[in-house]
Formats: C-alpha cells, sequence, structure tokens
C-alpha cells in the first residue's frame, strides 16, 4: 500500500478550489550557452533525477467509504512527456510576455487524476535565454517525504553529468478491496489513524457547510445589492486568474543596508515590502489613518544542529509581523520589523541566512512550499499577507550545463487573500515574486515599482558610498500612479 496521506495534506486539499488552487510554483531563467539545452535536454534530466522524489510518479487513490484517507500510488499511465512540456514566445520575448504566460498557467489548477506536478520550457526569450516554469502541488512537496523536483535538477558544477536514471516499474494499484483492507488494518494497529479519519471527515463537512453557507451569502448580498467590504484592500473574493510582477534587486543594496543600521537581510526585506506596500496604497488613494499595519505572516527555519535537512517540511514555522504602513520614516519601519523579530533571534533556534543557504543540496523551492503550506495551516489566524524570504546559495546553479540566471517564486493565493510575496536570493541578486489576484489588483505591476522605489529610499539612508549596480530605467510610482495602470 502506499503512503497515507496526512490530516495537514487532506487539509491542503479540500482547501482547494477553482479560485484557490493550491500548488507553488517557480520561473528559472537560463542562459543555454554552449550547453545546447533545451525542452529534450530537460526532458532527459527530469528522466535522470525523478527517481530521487518517487512521489513525482504517484497520484491520489482514495479510499471506499472515506475509510481512511487516500494514499499515494504508482501512476501506471505515468507520462513523463504529459508532465514536461514545451511552450515559447513570439521572439525576442519580454520579461512582460513571460510574465503574462507565466499568470495564465499557474492560474489552472493541476489534474487530481494524475501525479500532481508540472514543468513549462519556454523557448524565445531575448538574448536566447529560456526559461523552466515549474508547479507542484502542496500537498505533493511536504519537505519531509518529498522535496521539490527542482532541488534535484540543479547542479553546483556546468559540466553536465549523468546519474543513470532508474527501470521504474509501477507497483500494483491497490484494489478498492485492497484500500478497505489496509484501512482496516492500519487503524487496529495504530489507533491514530482512527482519530485522523475522524477528524479529516469532519473537517471536510464542515468546509463544505462553510462553502455553501459563503455561497448562500453571496447570493443574498446580489439579491439586496449589498457588497460586502473586505478587511483590507489586498483582501476580497478571489477571481480564476492570476498576475505576476516580478522584481529584481541586488543583494548588496541590501546588505549595506543591513550594514548601516543593523539588523539582517531579512529584516530589509520586509522593510522594503512595507515601504512597498505603503507607497503603493498611497498611489491608490488608500488612506492609511485607519489602516496602520498590515499583518504578515513569515515562514522561518528553526533547524538544530542534530536534525537533518531532510527534515525540513517539520523545522519551518510562522511568524507574525505587523508592516508598519503607516509610518512615514524608512528607517523606523525598518527598526520595528527589526524589532519583531529579535524574540525569535533570541531564542537560539533560529538559522543564520548562510548556513541556510549553505545546506548541502538545498533549493528555495522547497522552503517555498513548505512556506506556503505554514500559511494554510495559519489562514484562521486572520493574516493580510504571506512573506516569504528563502537565502539560496551565492554562487552559480546550473541546468544540463546551462546557467541559472534568475530565479522568482510564485507562491499561491489562499482564499480571500489578493496578494502574496516570495523573495529568493541567489548568486549576489534578491529576486522579489508576487503573486496577485488579477481582478481585485489590476495595478500589481505598480506595487513592483513601489517595491524598487522602497528598496532605494533604505539604500538612500545608509551612511557611505553607494554600491555601484546596474540598474534599468527607473520609473517613478507616484508618476505612473496617474496613468492607467500597465497590465502585464
Amino acid at each position: 500500500m502506499g503512503h497515507r496521506l496526512r490530516p495537514r495534506d487532506l487539509a491542503i486539499l479540500a482547501l482547494e478550489s477553482p479560485t484557490a488552487p493550491m500548488h507553488n510554483a517557480t520561473v528559472e531563467i537560463f542562459d543555454p550557452g554552449e550547453s545546447g539545452f533545451d525542452h529534450d535536454r530537460l526532458v532527459e534530466l527530469i528522466a535522470d533525477r525523478i527517481s530521487f522524489v518517487p512521489r513525482y510518479r504517484q497520484k491520489l487513490q482514495s479510499v471506499p467509504g472515506r475509510l481512511a484517507n487516500p494514499v499515494w500510488s504508482d501512476d501506471p499511465d505515468f507520462d513523463l512527456a504529459f508532465h514536461v512540456r514545451r511552450s515559447a514566445l513570439p521572439r525576442p520575448g519580454s520579461m512582460d510576455q513571460l510574465r503574462e504566460l507565466v499568470g495564465r498557467i499557474v492560474s489552472r489548477p493541476l489534474d487530481r487524476s494524475r501525479p500532481l506536478w508540472e514543468v513549462y520550457f519556454v523557448e524565445g526569450l531575448a538574448g536566447g535565454q529560456v526559461a523552466v516554469l515549474s508547479k507542484s502541488h502542496l500537498a505533493l512537496v511536504d519537505g519531509v517525504d518529498t522535496v521539490d523536483l527542482g532541488q534535484v535538477l540543479l547542479d553546483v558544477h556546468a559540466e553536465a553529468k549523468s546519474l543513470g536514471g532508474d527501470e521504474w516499474r509501477a507497483d500494483r494499484r491497490p484494489t478498492p478491496f485492497g484500500l478497505i483492507a489496509d484501512a482496516v488494518g492500519d487503524s487496529a494497529h495504530e489507533p491514530r489513524i482512527v482519530l485522523d479519519t475522524v477528524r479529516s471527515n469532519a473537517a471536510a463537512v464542515v468546509r463544505t457547510v462553510g462553502q455553501v453557507a459563503d455561497r448562500a451569502g453571496r447570493v443574498a448580498d446580489a439579491l439586496t445589492n449589498r457588497r460586502s467590504s473586505p478587511d483590507s484592500p489586498i483582501t476580497g473574493e478571489l477571481s480564476q486568474q492570476r498576475r505576476i510582477v516580478t522584481v529584481h534587486t541586488s543583494l548588496a543594496d541590501h546588505r549595506a543596508i543591513r550594514d548601516a543600521h543593523g539588523g539582517t537581510v531579512n529584516d530589509v526585506v520586509l522593510a522594503t515590502v512595507t515601504g512597498g506596500l505603503r507607497g503603493w496604497l498611497m498611489t491608490r488613494t488608500e488612506s492609511l489613518g485607519g489602516l496602520r499595519n498590515i499583518r504578515a505572516v513569515v515562514p522561518v527555519s528553526v533547524f538544530d544542529e542534530e536534525l537533518e535537512a531532510t527534515s525540513l517540511g517539520s523545522q519551518i514555522t510562522a511568524h507574525w509581523v505587523d508592516l508598519p504602513i503607516s509610518e512615514p520614516s524608512a528607517v523606523v519601519r525598518l527598526h520595528q520589523v527589526s524589532y519583531s523579530f529579535q524574540a525569535h533571534k533570541e531564542t537560539g533556534r533560529g538559522v543564520a541566512a548562510n548556513r541556510l543557504a549553505g545546506i548541502a543540496g538545498f533549493a528555495p523551492a522547497t522552503f517555498h512550499a513548505i512556506g506556503a503550506r505554514v500559511a494554510v495551516e495559519e489562514l484562521r489566524r486572520g493574516f493580510q499577507v504571506t512573506v516569504t524570504n528563502v537565502p539560496g546559495p551565492q554562487s552559480p546553479l546550473h541546468a544540463s550545463g546551462a546557467r541559472m540566471v534568475e530565479t522568482y517564486p510564485v507562491h499561491p493565493l489562499l482564499p480571500g487573500h489578493a496578494l502574496s510575496i516570495g523573495v529568493t536570493s541567489y548568486d549576489g541578486q534578491v529576486f522579489y515574486g508576487i503573486t496577485a489576484d488579477r481582478d481585485l489588483l489590476p495595478d500589481a505591476e505598480l506595487f513592483g515599482q513601489c517595491l524598487t522605489e522602497a528598496l532605494d529610499e533604505l539604500l538612500d539612508t545608509a551612511s557611505g558610498a553607494r554600491p555601484k549596480v546596474p540598474r534599468g530605467p527607473k520609473k517613478s510610482a507616484r508618476k505612473s500612479a496617474r496613468k492607467p495602470a500597465k497590465k502585464s
């Protein structure tokens, strides 16, 4: 029998809906150089490495009568070509076009009748670059039994190496009678299974009743011409479409601010997000008088020396931060955010960024997936936004010899949450990936511009010489606010 789903995995599946698909995604941009990296080479690479993540060849199978939670079982019809797809932009493809494509792909839920992942090889980017978009269901990547596929595809050396793959054959698919027999046997040997099943079924009933009540409430509002007011400008009823925004910044800038004012690079990231939210809401003429803070959940690592990286999923916890968007001073915002992390630092269980990034085989995609799972578990705690910052390796990574030059996390939107932010530092750069509801936040690109301005504002307060780093033409978010928001 396959591995049985844990209650938290089943809760993620139950939370999923057409307006809230529960998968995490990553956009990686590669410079193929002389490597010849193309769609066929990507398929070969995944075929060579997929044996390290066997769950990527398994799908969910329900137990008749809900006598126990579903199990993961080998897919006898597993078709790698179905999961690794080829796409292209009209040459020379721009980042705007790539973001539009990514938004459309991540808006679609994964097919539950197959293994819960997809990878897209996107050709046609300007400069001969290519992109790889991967998306994996949150129930698939738990950081304990399964890491993200991206964690086994990237190498620290440019020389492409083959690990030999495997001669995989699917195990026999369990029959309904076999599933029932296994469920009864598991319940007899482990009473905890019975309790987990009861809890899962009860939770499913509660969620179903809640969904029915919510739909009835929306119908009543429509009949009476009432509109429910959101708790904040970044919450509301989601559509089925997403808008993706990417922001590329320098790690040297973040470090210069840290060195000038103390704290950590993570504090600088959160202060930048705070300043970006403040500037963006001001351009939308949102009153900040009654909205002093935006509550964020920030997944943090709590590794211990004795624990191994393979148990990542059980060593990340939620940290709560009230982002002070009403504070006009960039430096005060930074100190307030830094102070909120002081208690976590004093526990001695926090993990330094350089140690986390130095874990052998560590890939930010796995941490981002676990961070999204943590946010799901804390959904009832009443926060408005998720911010997951992952310190990645500061040396180049490669896929079949092609150098990865950019990497952007794409987090899922939780029900009622119109904005989610993922951050990855890699090879001297910091990459912000913003997921927004396409209808609720049509000006999400403006938020990306405000993030850049918030970082510049912090950098201007840092003493000493400003690091000289390449920058694209800067566009004032304040001026852009007077024009219709550009849709990407």
